[in-house]
């Protein structure tokens, strides 16, 4: 059989606001819809998935930190309002050497001036952006093949 991949994801700032907060960029599910359908879906990829979400930067790093003694194969991230700001996160992920996936939800290049740079894109195995809530899918269906 086998092995299971294990995979975290983190999901940033706000991101417990999903299915209220502008539903015109971010939609109408809420975070618990988009965590349910992906760990039902993992399972049939084989995939195990952990998941954080938080709004304070800190609780993150030290999440990432503990990623390697949890086995945890890969990661994918919507840093969501930390891409633009956190170096902290960046040299957490450089840290672990964990390859990752960066997924934002809306278009971050055709947003706000200040939401086009991103501290992780250079760093990370892919960038998925501007494909709604299937960007997650996407990145889970990456990892299945990789």
């Amino acid at each position: 059989m086998k092995k299971k991949i294990n995979v975290l994801l983190i999901n940033g700032p706000n991101l417990n606001l999903l299915g209220t907060r502008e539903p015109n960029i971010y939609g109408n599910n809420t975070l618990q819809d988009l965590i349910n359908n992906l760990k039902k879906k993992s399972e049939k990829l084989n995939i195990l998935l952990n998941h954080i979400q938080s709004n304070a930067e800190h609780i993150l790093i030290e999440k990432i930190h503990s990623a390697k003694e949890d086995n945890i194969d890969y990661i994918i991230i919507n840093p969501a309002a930390f891409t633009h700001t956190s170096i902290a996160l960046r040299d957490a992920l450089i840290a672990t050497s964990i390859p990752f996936i960066e997924v934002h939800i809306s278009n971050i290049y055709s947003r706000e001036n200040f939401r086009s740079h991103s501290w992780f894109s250079d760093i990370s195995q892919g960038v998925i952006t501007g494909l709604g809530l299937e960007g997650y899918y996407w990145a889970k269906q990456y990892l299945k093949d990789v």
